[in-house]
């Protein structure tokens, strides 16, 4: 495999690990009340949001050197970071139909890049 393909690679991953985590902090910003704790909520939903447009950023240099059947299939990615994400930092329940749900839609996106 070539260095620039990895490379490719590598940014799809930071670039799904960010939006997660954008989305992440956009949900702790809702959890604070804005009238009562506005620089709490204001903190989280400009980092979230800043985190989400990072990503974007990387999406349009992946669209740059990959096809757009390639890149937005991979962005399914965004669902494992999400999954781990909502388990460990939310401490949400992850039920074995999520699990299998992400799974076939990985699994789908890689059935069509490949």
């Amino acid at each position: 495999m070539r260095a620039i393909n990895i490379l490719l690679i590598l940014l799809l991953i930071v670039m799904t690990w960010i939006g997660a985590f954008g989305g992440y902090y956009l949900k702790k910003a809702s959890s604070f009340n804005i009238n009562l704790e506005r620089k709490e909520f204001m903190l989280r939903l400009m980092f979230g949001a800043f985190l989400y447009g990072a990503s974007a950023i990387l999406n349009i240099l992946a669209l740059k050197f990959l096809p757009y059947t390639v890149v937005f299939p991979l962005t399914s990615i965004t669902y494992i970071w999400t999954m781990l994400i909502s388990f460990f930092l939310l401490k949400e329940r992850i039920s074995g139909r999520k699990i299998i749900g992400v799974l076939l839609i990985v699994t789908g996106a890689f059935v069509l890049v490949s």
